[in-house]
């Protein structure tokens, strides 16, 4: 960004021409260096950007091998859930039919 013709003359009037051109190169001066943060800001940005994009796809897959891990498990905990209810069964359908039987006879001795 430059500085307009009319603006240096104004300033030339005002300060002096010395003083003018003093103010006109820290003018210039701060806009080369306030160009140079920004694209050092840029720079920085885009670099940090790229580390949380790398930083997420890890996450990611840790996280996709975790819950691959605790999809497994809870497979063997649901498999190991169906062979304790079976079992529940086939020793509730023994007692049942051990009652059955214990009150078939108590009533054919009581006859």
């Amino acid at each position: 960004m430059g500085i307009t013709h009319r603006l240096s003359r104004k300033l030339s009037e005002m300060l002096g021409e010395e003083a003018a051109e003093d103010l006109v190169n820290w003018m210039d001066d701060v806009e080369r260096e306030r160009a140079e943060w920004r694209e050092a800001m840029r720079a920085d940005f885009a670099e940090l950007r790229q580390e949380m994009q790398a930083g997420f796809a890890e996450l990611r897959q840790e996280m996709q091998v975790g819950f691959a891990t605790l999809r497994q498990e809870m497979a063997q905990m649901e498999a190991r859930f169906e062979r304790r209810f079976s079992d529940l069964i086939k020793w509730s359908f023994v007692f049942w039919v051990g009652a059955v039987a214990a009150i078939a006879m108590l009533a054919g001795a009581l006859r």
